[in-house]
């Protein structure tokens, strides 16, 4: 990943029509920091500052958080089941 500020600008992002739908052309640096191929698949999701672009997907960020807690708050219950 490329050393940005957090709050960086870079520059506006044209709407074009991509058959009935319309969609924007990321700037080759956004690629590259977000590390995603043609086919990949990208999450938005809303955030104070407005929206953020992940390539992780933030529900199963927080399936995985909620599992972990489960875990650690109910570990020997989960040893007892394992047996």
């Amino acid at each position: 990943m490329s050393e940005t500020n957090p709050g960086e600008a870079f520059g506006a992002l044209k709407i074009i029509r991509i058959g009935n739908s319309l969609g924007v052309v990321l700037p080759r640096e956004i690629i590259a920091d977000l590390a995603v191929e043609k086919g990949d698949r990208l999450y938005l999701t809303r955030s104070p500052e407005g929206y953020r672009i992940t390539k992780s997907d933030p529900d199963f960020e927080r399936r995985v958080a909620l599992a972990r807690r489960i875990i650690s708050q109910r570990h020997n219950a989960l040893r007892q089941l394992a047996k």
